[in-house]
């Protein structure tokens, strides 16, 4: 939502949601409170509680029920800003803090200017629905992990430590040798993990059919060494729209993969990232990152990192290495998603010969 918008609605209308209750709050041309109620969120409340001010302008904060609430109020005619909670946070530090003061609150800054508390960007709802796979996915995943640990654990307090194995594999190769007196406990453990990896592969075999049939663009990401399938639909999907960033470089910042700043005066520290933006993205950008570093194809992002690593750096260099390649492969997803090329594994060694 931009500073037009604001200026041509004579109405702002903060909305403080909630899971049970929304308060709201009605601002006029001149910033005076007009109105002030709650009602019980959901698609009916939402309709009947506004329908008297339709095409104000409503400032919300993203949180679980901002995505399917700010679709319904752009269908219904309104002007939508949902605002960066962080952002708000900073801003009003309230000591009398309440729903219906915050309600007011998101409605003064939405009047006074929607830039000072920034705005979340809400995916389509195919979108979301395919992206809910993906985070489905993740979380059998990691359900799976958390449950080979268990068994290592209990097996380790009876004097056995079980054999390297692959977790798909896992309970046919180690199921001989956990002890006897054990496979009470384990056996459904196991049984459970073989469950998890057929949900696993059907999951898998979702996706694939998905970006055959909506996101073809999935096949050139996944040319980039170290990207596979997940992580190439999973960016899509996060993005969705490239052209809502003016350049490809304000994606690192956007992951929250660029350094925290707190420069003043002199003094300009070295600060870990911010860890702002899609945290579950980040986490799959590090593991690729992980991946073409150790083990990927030569390309300019490889040897961009290799030339890191001979700097040295001392204990953690190679953590730090890990992120800059991390985020410089969301800059080059996103300008190969943007721009509609293929990946050129050698283009700015190519480059740097012909300068």
């Amino acid at each position: 939502m931009t500073q037009v918008t604001a200026e041509r609605s004579p109405l702002t209308i903060g909305l403080d949601v909630g899971d049970t209750f929304t308060h709201f709050c009605v601002l006029d041309a001149e910033r005076k409170v007009l109105h002030r109620g709650k009602f019980k969120t959901g698609q009916g409340g939402l309709r009947y509680a506004l329908k008297r001010w339709r095409g104000a302008l409503v400032v919300l904060e993203a949180g679980s029920q901002s995505p399917w609430m700010s679709r319904a109020l752009a269908a219904e005619g309104y002007a939508v800003h949902v605002a960066d909670p962080r952002r708000v946070q900073l801003l009003s530090k309230d000591p009398r803090k309440s729903d219906r003061r915050d309600a007011e609150t998101l409605a003064r800054f939405g009047r006074l200017g929607p830039e000072l508390i920034g705005q979340v960007y809400h995916r389509g709802e195919q979108a979301q629905a395919d992206l809910s796979i993906v985070r489905s996915r993740d979380l059998t995943v990691r359900l799976r992990t958390s449950i080979v640990q268990q068994i290592r654990s209990l097996s380790k307090a009876f004097g056995c430590r079980l054999p390297n194995a692959s977790t798909r594999a896992f309970p046919e190769k180690l199921r001989e040798f956990v002890p006897a007196i054990l496979l009470p406990a384990v056996n459904p453990l196991l049984e459970l993990l073989e469950s998890l990896t057929k949900t696993i592969k059907h999951y898998d075999q979702e996706l694939a059919a998905i970006a055959r049939k909506r996101y073809r663009e999935t096949e050139r990401l996944q040319k980039v060494p170290g990207v596979g399938p997940v992580t190439a639909i999973a960016f899509v999907l996060t993005i969705e729209d490239p052209s809502r960033f003016a350049t490809s470089r304000r994606v690192g910042s956007w992951l929250g993969l660029c350094p925290r700043s707190q420069a003043s005066g002199d003094k300009d520290p070295d600060l870990p990232i911010t860890k702002a933006g899609d945290s579950y993205l980040r986490r799959l950008l590090v593991q690729c990152a992980h991946c073409l570093l150790s083990r990927g194809k030569d390309c300019d992002l490889k040897r961009f990192g290799e030339r890191l690593l001979r700097r040295g750096g001392g204990r953690g260099a190679r953590r730090k290495v890990i992120t800059a390649i991390a985020r410089k492969l969301a800059v080059l997803l996103h300008a190969l998603l943007r721009s509609g090329h293929d990946f050129d594994p050698d283009y700015l060694l190519r480059r740097a010969r012909a300068a």
